[in-house]
């Protein structure tokens, strides 16, 4: 008998999902009609990328009201300029043009709120054109795994999104681990996933959080697990097998085939030690079964014949 290296292994069962930032539904932000699509099912976007053109009303509004704003602070402006050159050169009111810097101040709080909530659309309201419709962009760099764009349909502000967006070179797995289990993982635990569609393949992992959350129901803890998916092998929504591997630790473990049993106990033969040649019944306290070993928690040490 002799000590040996043992991992402890916890496995688990998951799913894989997309990672939370890394995932995108796109959504009409206003009523309005489709006019163009600049995507295909499978396309890879850029941030900022364009995905489809919307005619709205609202949208319309929002251009007029930026342009008249605009026209009203340079009046403003020019207006304001003139006073004050009346008024260094002797000829001007001083009344007259307090209100005049008032009335600009006000213009400008106008245009800056017109300014405002075009950038809530993601347009620069310089390249604006009156009258033309709204380019929705993606929010995100990754490929187009939902395209529901229908040219010409009319969308309502309330529905659902049209466009999904997803970056999946990486995946989440996430995994339920029982309470009785968290103490025996951390954030440097090995961790090994194996999918339904190619059992006999581990994929490596790394633990990137723990949730500090325990669910009522289940007993059990969420672990986000993340995984390199270069080859589109997880898919979100997949089942998983989650194997975590700890440190190694010193333990004694003997071949299975040598416990015997007696009810509900189980013993050895270990080598009688005082000069007699013979063997005699050791009982064992077994901590667990590691496929052709069992690893004990008691009843034997290093350097004992069985």
């Amino acid at each position: 008998v002799a000590e040996e290296d043992h991992y402890l292994k916890l496995t688990t069962f998951g799913n894989a999902q997309a990672i939370t930032n890394k995932f995108a539904k796109v959504a009409a932000p206003f009523s309005g009609r489709i006019t163009k699509s600049f995507i295909r099912l499978g396309q890879r976007v850029n941030t900022n990328d364009p995905v489809f053109e919307i005619s709205a009303p609202s949208f319309s509004e929002a251009v007029k009201s930026y342009y008249q704003t605009k026209q009203e602070l340079a009046q403003s402006e020019r207006n304001l300029l003139r006073q004050r050159d009346l008024l260094k050169n002797g000829v001007g009111v001083q009344k007259e043009c307090e209100e005049t810097k008032v009335l600009y101040e006000n213009r400008k709080r106008d245009y800056e709120n017109s300014m405002a909530s075009l950038k809530v659309f993601n347009v620069e309201p310089e390249t604006l054109v009156l009258g033309q419709p709204l380019t929705v962009r993606a929010p995100i760099s990754g490929e187009i795994v939902e395209n529901n764009l229908v040219i010409g349909q009319y969308i309502k502000e309330d529905a659902e999104p049209l466009v999904t967006i997803a970056e999946l070179s990486k995946i989440w797995i996430v995994g339920q681990v029982k309470e009785k289990d968290i103490n025996l993982i951390n954030e440097h635990t090995h961790v090994q996933v194996s999918l339904a569609s190619a059992p006999g393949k581990m994929i490596d992992g790394r633990i990137v959080h723990i949730s500090e959350m325990l669910d009522e129901e289940t007993r059990s803890v969420k672990v986000f697990i993340e995984c390199a998916n270069a080859y589109r092998t997880s898919k979100p929504g997949m089942y998983v097998r989650i194997q975590f591997k700890n440190v190694p630790q010193k333990v004694i473990a003997i071949p299975s085939t040598s416990v015997f049993q007696d009810e509900d106990k189980s013993f050895v033969f270990i080598k009688i030690k005082t000069g007699k040649n013979g063997f005699k019944k050791q009982p064992i306290e077994i901590a667990e079964t590691d496929e052709s070993k069992i690893i004990l928690k008691s009843g034997l040490k290093a350097s004992d014949e069985i």
